[in-house]
């Protein structure tokens, strides 16, 4: 995080900017926070969309729920831990103390703001590696490691730590079916929309003030993105001849992770080259990525962590002094300043870069690895769910909810064995044998408090996989509900009919009984007189006819 912001102006006396609050930084910062959380439950519609139907509710449950714990972790030790003076001591600023209305050296908005806009980047940041790049004490920040916005913190140290995830958790049951559609492409999009916008104020935000850098930074990272989609949208087509919203979105990610580490410190002209690079190789990461032999259905490491490594090579490339110097008033001295990368002659900063790239990487995986394996040690926090609970999904199995409740599950039955299962993935499953019915009360209600009892019933899971359509005039089926069995939509029109419409289609679809209707006209009359009058002689048709009518 850069802490050269807009600055009150020079001492006549000395070179070293005053620092004093400004109340249009302040506001900046508090909206950015705000776009900033907005992120996590967009996150949440993201990944929901890309996973199956039967898990989209706990993605999206858990990144919101992150934000909650992490706040209150921030509140408590976590800030403290980040941005203490001390370089990390617990006690500096717990329970926020001493965080108040005064501005901290090198920003020109209260310390409570800047802390705020931190809390929100936390769900995501871990407070040690935040700690070694973002503080002023921090190694990687006395190194010459340079990230503007979270390549590091982020991308670098989820992307690392998905894969410790991916490895400890193992593949899924049916990994090798081939089973990663997308489940939902709308929720995709509408993440992808809700990010995009937030990740204007994630990297615009970053330089915790209204000024000429921190607009740099967000059209650089609209720049990017833009072009990292179109790379993505390109390649797919070669590729498939399709034109795929999901690489849109992809592509769009990829290109806003790559320009995160140098959004504030690259030229718009540079980030192009940002977002088509990163989403070249982030393409190709992840077309490889079976042949890591790992589950990483989200392509975490394909997009993020690929796309931040990236980034933070190019920023040691294409940084810039010039664009670092938007962000400090004129007659600022150049030596208050950082240096730029390779376009300024400045060798080292690859080196540097590759070194926190190392450094957070093995720190990221390894520490993550270990705890997962404490964590799945302790019988009530397994971390992979029981067969039969894969089954039916995590939504079911551990929250009692579905994305989609309006699909009713099966009635329960029996089935024995797990190979019965595997035959017929839809067929209800009641693993709890007679024994397990019979056993203690006492002993059952004390498994249930220790969350150790892996017995479950499993019901119908409603299937969203569509069926391939042959022909345009076919029509489709979507789940157990075929659709063309419907004469008429399942919830009609989509307003409610006034009564006076009603009442006149009613009438509209009456059968009229012509006998009755006044306006009736009845062609037999017409031709049983003519019948008369070409049977009878010419003297008598009158009569005859009078006769055969009269009756009638």
């Amino acid at each position: 995080m850069p802490d050269n912001t807009t600055m009150g102006g020079l001492d006549p006396a000395s070179p070293t900017p005053l620092y004093a609050i400004d109340s249009g930084d302040t506001a900046w910062v508090m909206i950015c926070a705000c776009l900033v959380f907005l992120m996590s439950p967009a996150l949440g519609f993201f990944y929901a969309g890309l996973a199956r139907a039967k898990n989209a509710l706990s993605l999206m449950y858990l990144t919101v729920l992150s934000v909650a714990v992490v706040s209150f972790q921030w509140y408590l030790i976590g800030y403290s831990l980040t941005f203490s003076a001390t370089g990390g001591s617990f006690i500096a600023h717990f329970l926020l103390r001493g965080v108040g209305m005064k501005p901290i050296p090198g920003q020109t908005i209260p310390a409570s703001a800047f802390m705020i806009f931190q809390a929100m980047f936390a769900a995501i940041t871990p407070d040690v590696i935040t700690n070694w790049l973002w503080n002023s004490n921090g190694w990687l920040y006395k190194l010459g490691c340079i990230d503007y916005a979270g390549g590091i913190p982020v991308h670098i140290s989820s992307g690392l730590a998905a894969v410790a995830y991916a490895m400890v958790l193992g593949k899924r049951r049916d990994y090798n079916e081939n089973v990663n559609t997308p489940h939902n492409v709308s929720f995709v999009f509408l993440g992808l929309a809700l990010m995009w916008f937030g990740w204007f104020a994630f990297n615009a935000g970053s330089a915790l003030a209204a000024n000429a850098r921190s607009v740099n930074s967000l059209v650089a990272t609209h720049l990017s993105a833009c072009t990292a989609a179109v790379v993505w949208v390109l390649l797919d087509y070669r590729q498939t001849r399709k034109w795929s919203i999901i690489g849109l979105c992809t592509g769009a990610v990829a290109g806003l992770a790559t320009i995160t580490p140098g959004s504030g410190y690259v030229s718009p002209s540079s980030s192009l080259a940002f977002g088509a690079i990163g989403s070249l190789v982030c393409y190709v990461a992840i077309h490889y990525k079976h042949k890591m032999r790992i589950d990483d259905c989200l392509d975490v490491f394909g997009v993020h962590y690929v796309g931040g490594l990236v980034g933070l090579i190019l920023t040691g490339v294409f940084a810039q002094k010039e664009i670092i110097a938007l962000g400090y008033p004129e007659g600022t001295s150049y030596d208050l300043m950082p240096n730029g990368g390779w376009l300024d002659g400045n060798w080292m900063l690859v080196p540097y870069q590759l070194a926190g790239i190392a450094a957070v990487s093995v720190w990221s995986f390894v520490v993550t690895y270990i705890i997962l394996l404490v964590i799945n040690m302790i019988p009530s926090l397994y971390l992979r769910l029981a067969d039969e609970d894969e089954i039916i999904g995590t939504d079911w199995a551990e929250m009692g909810e579905r994305a989609y409740a309006y699909l009713p599950f099966d009635e329960e039955i029996q089935t024995p064995s797990r190979s019965s299962n595997e035959e017929s993935p839809n067929v209800v499953i009641d693993t709890r044998s007679q024994c397990s019915r019979n056993r203690s009360p006492r002993l059952t209600k004390l498994k249930k408090l220790l969350m150790v009892d892996r017995g479950t019933v499993i019901r119908g899971v409603p299937d969203l996989i569509e069926k391939p359509v042959l022909d345009y005039n076919q029509q489709k089926d979507l789940g157990a509900f075929p659709l063309h069995s419907f004469d008429k939509p399942t919830g009609g029109d989509l307003l409610q009919k006034p009564p006076s419409k009603i009442r006149e289609e009613n009438r509209e679809n009456e059968t009229v009984e012509f006998d009755h209707h006044p306006m009736s006209y009845d062609i037999s009359k017409e031709t049983i007189i003519l019948e008369a009058k070409n049977s009878s002689p010419g003297s008598s048709s009158g009569n005859s006819e009078k006769t055969k009518a009269e009756p009638q």
